[in-house]
C-alpha cells in the first residue's frame, strides 16, 4: 500500500535566492543562521537530516555534519511564484505557480474594506496596521476590552489578521468575523488568509491561544491534492494545511497547536492503513521563532524534529516514502525585518525505491507536488518534473 509523508518544516530556507534584494532579503539564510546558534556548540547539529543530505544540497554554507554519503535524495528548491508566504509556498508545492504577488497591505487596509466590515460585524476597529502578533495584542489589549473593538493587523505577508480577546469577543464571534471579512476580501483585495487570533489574560500578561483558525483563498487552479483525491486516494492533512487550502482535495485532516502535536499525529497516521499522501505542516518554525527572531529557540525546534526523525524513518513501510521540505525562510538572524525571506528551501526524500543522491537546484516547488503524482501513477495536470 504506497503512502507518502510530506513534512514542511515552516520556513526552513536554505540561503537567499537570486531575486532575494527585490524581496529586501539580501543574504538571507535560516539554515546558515540556525547552525550557528550556541545551542549546537559541543553537540552534533542535526545529524538524522544531515544524514538524508541536508548539508549536501547546492549552495548549503553550512558545515556538514559527517562525511558519509547521505542515504537519501536531496535538492534545492527555487519558488517560481512571485512571494515569500505560506499559502503561495504551499500552492506551488501542490502546483500552482502564482506569477502576480497577492495584495499586501504596508499603510494598513483602506476604508473600502474597513467601512463594510465595522458594519457587518457592528464593531469598531483598532491598530490596523503591520505588527508582531505578541505585540500588538500587548499595545491593543487593553483598549479593546475596554471597547469591545476588534484588532485588525497584518503583516508582510497577504493576511488580515483579527486578534479578540475570549471574554470580550467570544470564539464563535470571532470566527463569524473572519468569515465576514473573508467575504469582503476577493478579487484586488483577495488576500491570501484571514487569520482569527485569540488571546486571554490581563493587560500585561496577554496569551495567545490555540484557538487560531485560517480563512484563505481557495486555490485558483487544480492542485496534487485535487487529483490525489479524484483518483481515489486518501489526502489526510495534518496542521494548518486544510485552512492552507481551503479544504479543497483534503479528505480527512486534524489542526495542531505546534510542532510536538504535529509530529504526534504524523506518528499515529504512520501506523494507520491509507493509500496516499500525509501532508503535515509544522508550524513552530516559522511563528515561534523565526518571526520572532529566536535562533537559539529555532535550533531547539530543529534539533526536537531531528531527534524524531528517526522513528519516522523507522516506522516507514516498504512502499512508503518520506519527504522533508519548506516553503519559504525565515531568518531569525535577519534583523532587517521580522517578516519571511525569499529563501531556497530544501527537499529530503527517502524511501524504498528512491535513488539517493543530488537532484540538483529545481525551477519550482511544484517539482514536489509532481514527485508525489509520479508515485502514484498520475500524470500532473500542472508544469513541473518529478524527482524519483
Amino acid at each position: 500500500m504506497k503512502r507518502v509523508f510530506l513534512i514542511v518544516l515552516d520556513s526552513f530556507g536554505v540561503g537567499a535566492m537570486p531575486d532575494a534584494e527585490a524581496f529586501g532579503d539580501t543574504g538571507a539564510d535560516t539554515l546558515g543562521t540556525v547552525v550557528k546558534s550556541p545551542f549546537f556548540s559541543g553537540r552534533p547539529c542535526l545529524p538524522a537530516l544531515a544524514k538524508l543530505g541536508l548539508f549536501r544540497i547546492d549552495g548549503a554554507r553550512a558545515e556538514s555534519a559527517g562525511t558519509e554519503e547521505p542515504i537519501g535524495a536531496y535538492a534545492r528548491m527555487r519558488e517560481a511564484s512571485m512571494g515569500k508566504d505560506t499559502t503561495i509556498g504551499h500552492w506551488e508545492i501542490a502546483g500552482i505557480c502564482s506569477k502576480q504577488p497577492l495584495p499586501v497591505y504596508p499603510q494598513g487596509f483602506p476604508e473600502e474594506v474597513l467601512a463594510p466590515f465595522r458594519e457587518r460585524t457592528g464593531r469598531g476597529v483598532l491598530c490596523n496596521a503591520p505588527y508582531s502578533g505578541t505585540q500588538v495584542i500587548e499595545a491593543y489589549g487593553r483598549e479593546h476590552m475596554r471597547t469591545g473593538k476588534l484588532i485588525v493587523y497584518t503583516s508582510a505577508d497577504s493576511v488580515f489578521q483579527i486578534a479578540a480577546h475570549e471574554e470580550t469577543v467570544p470564539l464563535e464571534e470571532l470566527y463569524k468575523d473572519c468569515e465576514i471579512a473573508r467575504e469582503i476580501l476577493t478579487g484586488p483585495h483577495g488576500v491570501g488568509r484571514v487569520i482569527a487570533r485569540p488571546f486571554t489574560g490581563r493587560p500585561g500578561s496577554f496569551t495567545r491561544t490555540a484557538g487560531r483558525h485560517d480563512y484563505s483563498l481557495k486555490p485558483p487552479a487544480v492542485t496534487m491534492l485535487d487529483q490525489l483525491k479524484a483518483a481515489g486516494r486518501d489526502v489526510i492533512a495534518v496542521g494548518k494545511i486544510y485552512d492552507i487550502f481551503a479544504g479543497a482535495g483534503i479528505t480527512e485532516y486534524v489542526r495542531t497547536a505546534g510542532n510536538e502535536e504535529g509530529m504526534d499525529r504524523l506518528e499515529e497516521y504512520m501506523e494507520r492503513d491509507f493509500q496516499g499522501l500525509c501532508f503535515v505542516n509544522l508550524v513552530d518554525f516559522d511563528m515561534l521563532y523565526g518571526h520572532r527572531r529566536d535562533i537559539d529557540g529555532y535550533a531547539k525546534a530543529l534539533d526536537a524534529f531531528d531527534r524524531r526523525l528517526p522513528a519516522f524513518l523507522n516506522r516507514l513501510g516498504k512502499e512508503d516514502i518520506l519527504m522533508i521540505t519548506a516553503d519559504h525562510g525565515c531568518d531569525p538572524g535577519y534583523l532587517a525585518t521580522t517578516d519571511h525571506t525569499r529563501e531556497y528551501t530544501p527537499f529530503l526524500m527517502y524511501g524504498n525505491g528512491v535513488r539517493a543522491g543530488n537532484r540538483g537546484t529545481r525551477g519550482s516547488f511544484a517539482d514536489i507536488g509532481a514527485t508525489v503524482l509520479e508515485y502514484f501513477g498520475i500524470r500532473p495536470a500542472f508544469a513541473a518534473e518529478s524527482m524519483l
